[in-house]
């Protein structure tokens, strides 16, 4: 696809579902035996399938084990959690149900149902999709590169919003980067008592850090050709005086 082409898609649940699983560091288990939390204790294979590493004596796990082979016995939930600081800062939650297999010190989780809720609200992923699909190639790296935006260039920020319609943007009181992937990039908009997201894509796909740069580029050329919107005006004002 040639960079003159608008570029409108946007990821797949199973895609999401992969880079919610691909960028967790921490993950919640519920069995039978209770709820547990651990850190930095799992891996994810190509085809998706989750491995765990816990201790030897934790009885959560062991109840999982000892459950009917065969049967959904536990939930694996990881939290999609925005790395810049905005209200309601869980973005999605992903909830994989199956049971454990016993293997060399760690545990492979078997897969039997995948469950994805974002804002639109939740769905039920296939599992071959899910197995099929691949994380978005910057999903590792989104925390980095969403942190320098807020933190490094929060013009930049301002100046994007020249692209956001102007009703979008009544009442605004802060708005700050809360996603990118390689679609496009997610503004949130807060207000006094309320908040909304509006999604800028990019006119072609970023597959890599070095693409998303180019495009971010081409946005923010946009942005300066574009007038300020007239609610981001009045709020200007309002601070000021």
């Amino acid at each position: 696809m040639g960079d003159s082409q608008t570029w409108t898609a946007a990821p797949s649940a199973a895609e999401h579902a992969r880079s919610v699983l691909a960028a967790s560091w921490s993950c919640a288990v519920t069995a039978e035996g209770g709820r547990e939390e651990f850190v930095g204790a799992h891996t994810v294979a190509e085809d998706g399938r989750v491995t765990l590493d816990v201790p030897e004596d934790s009885t959560l796990v062991a109840a999982a084990i000892c459950a009917p082979r065969g049967e959904p016995s536990a939930v694996l939930e990881f939290a999609d959690v925005a790395p810049v600081p905005v209200r309601s800062r869980i973005r999605a939650r992903l909830w994989i149900a199956g049971w454990f297999v016993p293997g060399d010190e760690r545990l492979e989780f078997k897969a039997t149902r995948v469950v994805l809720r974002r804002a639109s609200g939740a769905v039920v992923v296939d599992l071959d999709e899910f197995a099929a699909a691949e994380p978005d190639p910057l999903a590792t790296a989104e925390a980095r590169l969403l942190t320098h935006l807020a933190d490094c260039h929060p013009d930049a920020v301002e100046r994007l919003t020249r692209l956001v319609d102007a009703d979008s943007l009544h009442g605004a009181v802060r708005v700050q980067p809360l996603a990118v992937d390689r679609h496009g990039l997610t503004l949130r908009i807060e207000r006094a008592r309320a908040h909304g997201d509006v999604r800028l894509p990019f006119h072609a796909p970023a597959d890599d850090v070095a693409r998303l740069t180019e495009r971010m580029h081409v946005l923010l050329t946009r942005a300066s050709a574009a007038s300020c919107p007239r609610a981001l005006q009045r709020q200007r004002t309002d601070r000021d005086g």
